[in-house]
């Protein structure tokens, strides 16, 4: 059996950054089929589980493979021991990843997988730097944000990257490729509870119409009208996003391989496509054309306040058909 190509049999990977391990673990699940991927909990399977689910054949025999074990640093002595002995001669075709907040580098296990691999240890950055690590989570997304933006969304999200990391994919998602100012994450990011325009969006996905109107009352209690214009393009967004989801599942196009073309993070792939089951193509035509005329009524085309078209649009959007 061939060697799996250009990975190592094992990868310990550490540290109090989730996000940025999250991203790692993502990466390297990619590099394998689903079905060729395991996932055990150290605190559920000890080291004698682990190594059998590494030396056990895929379906096909010399498939490669890739066993994933959470949280190994509550193993005890003796269960980490099973797996260092199983390093000094790792199953060919099996790539074993270790995973672990508190995993000490100078521990018997480590050197194991020093020796044998690689140890990946990524610690969140200090509160100082924060800004900085906000800015190249947008990088890797694609996405552009002004110091002031990055600044904004640890003020109100507060210092835990996993959080952080979640507002980071929402705001990425509904910028489109335009640049993430300091007033879209005032308008945007989650403010503890409070509810945020992907709120609204959800609601309309799942054709809550109650839920939406909420949605569209909270928002106004916290920006009042002056973001009406904004709020009604970020909801059309969503929409179009959705129309483009349909047409590439009518072709059997996964999320995870539409996320690439749509210029979107996976989990926002996978929450259009969600939302695309929900509707008819010509419903969705519909709330295209609805939106834009609601758009022109907020811009002076009606005499209506702003706040009871926006209402009257989202309720005849989101309702489901009689």
């Amino acid at each position: 059996m061939a060697a799996v190509a250009d990975l190592k049999p094992v990868y310990l990977i550490s540290g109090s950054d989730r996000p940025k391990i999250r991203l790692v673990v993502e990466r390297l699940r990619n590099r394998f089929d689903d079905g060729a991927v395991e996932v055990l909990r150290a605190a559920e399977h000890g080291g004698d589980d682990a190594v059998a689910a590494c030396n056990a054949l895929g379906l096909f025999g010399g498939e490669r493979r890739l066993v994933i074990v959470e949280g190994v640093d509550t193993w005890k002595a003796p269960e980490a021991k099973i797996v260092t002995e199983y390093l000094k001669s790792p199953a060919p075709t099996t790539v074993l990843a270790l995973l672990g907040e508190e995993v000490k580098k100078d521990s018997a296990l480590a050197k194991a997988c020093a020796k044998s691999g690689d140890v990946l240890l990524y610690e969140a950055p200090r509160k100082r730097d924060l800004p900085g690590w906000v800015a190249k989570q947008f990088e890797q997304l694609g996405t552009r944000a002004d110091r002031d933006a990055c600044v904004a969304l640890v003020e109100m999200v507060g210092e835990e990257p996993e959080r952080l990391r979640s507002e980071i994919e929402k705001l990425s998602t509904w910028s489109g490729g335009e640049p993430v100012t300091s007033e879209d994450v005032r308008l945007l990011a989650s403010l503890s509870a409070e509810t945020s325009v992907f709120a609204l969006s959800d609601a309309w996905g799942r054709r809550d119409t109650a839920a939406a109107l909420g949605a569209v009352e909270s928002l106004l209690e916290r920006s009042g009208t002056r973001e009406l214009p904004r709020l009604v393009a970020l909801l059309a967004g969503h929409v179009n996003r959705v129309r483009a989801c349909q047409r590439l599942a009518e072709e059997g196009v996964r999320p995870r391989d539409a996320a690439p073309k749509l210029k979107v993070h996976p989990f926002a792939a996978e929450k259009a496509f969600a939302h695309a089951a929900n509707f008819a193509p010509d419903e969705l035509d519909r709330a295209v054309v609805r939106l834009a005329d609601l758009d022109l009524a907020l811009k002076g085309n009606s005499r209506l306040a702003g706040e009871l078209e926006l209402e009257r649009a989202v309720v005849e959007v989101t309702a489901p058909p009689r």
